[in-house]
């Protein structure tokens, strides 16, 4: 599981700041997280192979979250984009859309695809046989959900010496590698774990932007492997974070603590901070695994 940061940075889009976006690869899947104003422009500075993406998650409809979109929708277009492409954002979103879309008569060349969310509850949104996403409801202005990415297990690795002592048929590796028991040339019942060992362990990822502090969210990111959560000022600006439901940094680590998370990620800040660090330093009272966010910074999870 890799993350890579497009943009971290809330609201106004300076010289060399971009607000919130990000890619998370994940079994084979490439899945954009919010789409700020210039995301196009950072997928290709950073070499993003977005013609594979085909599904988008949106938080919330503010702007620094998916003023991008409506863009990158359009070039998918121009690129002669065949391959469907699923949204899945706040009710309300499609219509921006195709408005959009309808007024410049510019409609898309390929299925665009909307899952359009309301539940105030956790919900599964996606699923295959390799990943799942759920929302996690925030407490925003708006209407907001983060995304929970889950990785189902892995294969288990076949141990080919003890199968084949076993006297298993080489038709039932790929039974054994999904677990199943089988039975040997002998007619005997093989259990999976004599002759296999556990696959890697399954990651999780959680990504938590905008929101108040919420304790209720703890529950649904309770030890995931990374939590990207918002951390928009410094505790001496906790004032703001209360006025705007946004939460500082000394919060999105209070969360990471109680969660038992592995590491925590920051981002979405204020563009009244020169210095970043200060946001590592000040979580850092709270938890000690902490990364920062930053533009093209890829994080192996």
């Amino acid at each position: 599981m890799k993350l890579t940061i497009l943009g971290c940075h809330s609201a106004t889009p300076m010289i060399d700041t971009y607000p919130t976006a990000q890619i998370l690869e994940i079994r084979n899947h490439i899945f954009l997280i919010d789409c700020g104003e210039g995301t196009q422009v950072q997928l290709r500075k950073y070499k993003i192979k977005f013609s594979r993406i085909k599904h988008i998650f949106i938080s919330h409809l503010h702007g620094d979250h998916v003023f991008g979109l409506v863009g990158l929708i359009s070039t998918f277009r121009l690129l002669s984009r065949e391959t469907e492409l699923h949204i899945h954002a706040p009710k309300g979103l499609k219509e921006v859309v195709t408005l959009q879309m309808k007024l410049a008569d510019s409609w898309t060349n390929y299925p665009l695809i909307f899952h359009e969310l309301d539940s105030k509850s956790s919900k599964l949104i996606y699923e295959d046989e390799k990943v799942e996403v759920h929302t996690i409801p925030l407490d925003h202005r708006i209407y907001t959900n983060g995304f929970l990415f889950k990785e189902k297990p892995h294969e288990r690795k076949l141990d080919i010496k003890k199968a084949v002592k076993a006297k298993i048929d080489k038709a039932y590796f790929r039974k054994l590698k999904q677990g199943s028991d089988v039975k040997n040339e002998d007619g005997i019942l093989i259990k999976n774990e004599e002759v296999t060992l556990p696959g890697p362990p399954s990651k999780r990822y959680a990504f938590c932007s905008d929101t108040a502090f919420n304790k209720s969210i703890l529950p649904l990111i309770k030890q995931v492997d990374a939590l990207y959560h918002e951390s928009t000022f410094l505790e001496s600006h906790s004032n703001l974070a209360a006025k705007t439901k946004h939460s500082t940094a000394t919060e999105a680590a209070t969360i990471a603590k109680l969660a038992d998370v592995g590491t925590l990620i920051l981002g979405h800040y204020s563009s009244r901070y020169d210095d970043i660090n200060a946001f590592k330093e000040e979580a850092e009272t709270v938890f000690e695994s902490v990364e920062l966010a930053e533009a093209g910074k890829v994080i192996e999870i």
